[in-house]
């Protein structure tokens, strides 16, 4: 989306900000890069002749784009903060346009999981698929970015889009229903409301976690609604972190608190009941796991 330009270059460049900050976030994961990254650009564009500048918008999304884009590359892939430390609640905004290429913003508790998986994403793909997918950056512009072919960007986009979207289990019954379920749970345990997490448990529910997840390092397993819902209770300030995703085509969800290793937990659902629930957190389980977010295109409204 253009900006109507005015003012110093300071001014023009404040106009812009709060979109900057929202790609930069969402290209490196971690709040304090994103400012890092923002902030180098303003030096950069500080030092250069404004007016010498045809597209002021396109020249800033490039500038900070291989900005994020070198910080991607020299980073050292740290599975245990995939949100970064400080990650912001909520997320810097999306500023989209209207064009008809762009998508709809995300629901928060999806963009959440987004970012979550786009740390395993390789740079090229991850700068790719955000500015695409998600700030409607067309593919000439990030060929440009990546040093590469309009052909070989839109590649690099739909390969992300492929590790990171499920477009198989969008919209099939069982799986709106279990995501309906899971969600409904998960926002119970956030709001410290034990009847309502134990509206979507079943009596002989059952519970465990391995020895990365557990507290104390000890595999736990324990079983009946009311032993689960008050372990559920002591969950509440990480479930501020978590996000429902699918894992391996059902509905689940990750736990990705900043500084935390990060978590995955498995729901068995029947009918409207949660029967089982596991806490994966063992690196080279989760390494195994398919995980990926719904159709970003085709999301229920309800």
């Amino acid at each position: 989306m253009s900006v109507r330009d005015s003012g110093s270059t300071a001014a023009r460049f404040e106009q812009r900000r709060s979109r900057l900050t929202g790609q930069a976030f969402r290209m490196l994961g971690a709040s304090g890069e994103a400012e890092d990254a923002v902030q180098d650009t303003w030096m950069r564009l500080s030092r250069t002749e404004i007016d010498s500048i045809r597209n002021l918008d396109g020249w800033l999304t490039t500038t900070l784009s291989r900005i994020c884009l070198d910080v991607l590359r020299a980073r050292r892939i740290d599975d245990r903060h995939p949100l970064g430390p400080g990650a912001p609640d909520p997320f810097p905004p999306v500023a989209t346009g209207d064009g008809p290429e762009e998508r709809a913003i995300l629901a928060d508790d999806l963009e959440r999981a987004v970012l979550v998986l786009l740390h395993r994403l390789p740079p090229a793909e991850r700068v790719a698929f955000v500015l695409h997918d998600m700030f409607a950056v067309p593919f000439y512009e990030i060929a440009e970015i990546l040093h590469r072919s309009p052909n070989a960007a839109r590649l690099l986009a739909s390969r992300a889009r492929h590790r990171v979207v499920d477009d198989d289990a969008g919209l099939r019954p069982d799986a709106l229903r279990e995501r309906r379920v899971v969600r409904a749970f998960l926002a119970a345990v956030r709001a410290g409301d034990l009847q309502a997490v134990l509206a979507v448990l079943d009596a002989d529910v059952t519970v465990s976690a391995d020895q990365v997840a557990a507290p104390g390092a000890v595999p736990v397993t324990a079983q009946g609604a009311r032993v689960v819902g008050r372990l559920a209770a002591g969950f509440a300030a990480r479930a501020r972190f978590s996000a429902v995703v699918l894992v391996d085509g059902h509905a689940g969800a990750v736990v990705a608190a900043a500084g935390e290793s990060p978590a995955v937990m498995t729901f068995t659902v029947d009918g409207e009941r949660i029967t089982r629930i596991e806490v994966i957190a063992e690196p080279e389980a989760l390494a195994r796991m398919r995980l990926t977010v719904p159709d970003l295109s085709a999301q229920p409204s309800g």
